[in-house]
């Protein structure tokens, strides 16, 4: 997701740097791009998203490349398909209290692990836990696999759980038995937000009744700041990673001929999903990419990570242990 702050004072808007493209203003084109980031990490193709705002293809594709004018309607119907609020399409949420103008400034320009250090930090502040959850070992003993579908998850979670001897739990699967109908269903008939509350309770349900588990989440489980927070304060985390290519082959040997069937341009939607993620995905602990070996090699290095978790937690346990 890009980074970029966009003007927001018409002041600012008559400073903005010269047009890169004569007739297209740059304020628009950062919009688009913040339009398209924020559809690629949902996950949404554009015909997805113009069904679900009601708005033609041809007009967000104009949005999405910086050529249409869109009115302030046609953006706030874009942002609610998008489940964000609508200062998120302009790039900045930060703007609504001088606290969070003065903590925007201190973060600013920070790299990466400076980033992840404050936000452990705040985590363990606030009492969720930071990057790796409270109580180390309880932590360690419940891994959650995270990736696109075709990664792998449910094969080597599989794998996994049998021979741990944990639970083997599909987020999917429990989020239907909370909603009482498939996955697809509820998309269908309640809309994304309904579905990301459910997937919030089934995690909130498996970290409180499993202490110790392996977890293969959905892909999308990255799209909820606050339910991927959570993850990742409360679960050993792995990112099963896969080229876009073995993702595609790996849902149609599974059956599922939706891919194709959906859209002319599955594999370029499916690359600009990937790209939206990677960034979430790689908040992982762990990266193991299933995509350069065969499957005893890719699970003998996931058992190889998984079993680096459990000796920390137990080496942490054993410190943290009360002396008679």
């Amino acid at each position: 997701m890009s980074s970029t702050i966009l003007p927001t004072t018409p002041e600012a808007l008559i400073h903005t740097a010269p047009l890169a493209v004569p007739g297209r203003n740059p304020f628009l084109i950062r919009l688009g791009e913040q339009v398209r980031s924020l559809r690629a990490r949902r996950g949404m193709t554009r015909k997805a998203l113009a069904t679900a705002t009601g708005v033609s293809e041809r007009h967000l594709a104009n949005l999405e490349y910086g050529t249409g004018n869109a009115s302030v309607l046609i953006l706030l119907a874009v942002a609610q398909a998008l489940h964000c609020p609508l200062a998120d399409l302009l790039g900045d949420t930060s703007t609504h209290s001088a606290e969070w103008l003065l903590i925007r400034d201190m973060l600013q320009g920070c790299d990466e692990p400076t980033l992840r250090r404050l936000r452990a930090s705040i985590g363990e502040h606030l009492g969720s836990g930071g990057a790796h959850g409270e109580g180390l070992r309880r932590r360690s003993e419940r891994i959650a696999l995270i990736g696109l579908r075709g990664a792998g998850k449910s094969t080597l979670g599989t794998m996994l759980a049998e021979e741990l001897e944990y639970p083997f739990i599909e987020l999917s699967r429990e989020i239907e038995k909370f909603a009482g109908c498939s996955v697809s269903e509820i998309q269908a008939l309640y809309g994304q937000s309904a579905y990301r509350r459910h997937e919030r309770r089934a995690l909130e349900e498996t970290i409180r009744i499993y202490p110790a588990a392996v977890i293969a989440t959905p892909g999308g489980i990255v799209s909820e700041p606050g339910t991927f927070n959570l993850l990742l304060a409360q679960c050993s985390t792995i990112w099963l990673q896969a080229s876009p290519e073995d993702h595609m082959n790996r849902v149609l040997a599974q059956g599922d001929t939706r891919p194709i069937a959906a859209s002319a341009e599955a594999m370029k939607d499916l690359k600009s999903i990937l790209a939206g993620r990677a960034a979430f995905y790689a908040k992982a602990e762990r990266v193991i990419d299933t995509s350069v070996a065969d499957l005893p090699a890719t699970y003998a290095t996931l058992r190889m990570c998984v079993g680096q978790f459990l000796q920390t937690g137990h080496e942490r346990t054993q410190e943290n242990a009360p002396i008679n």
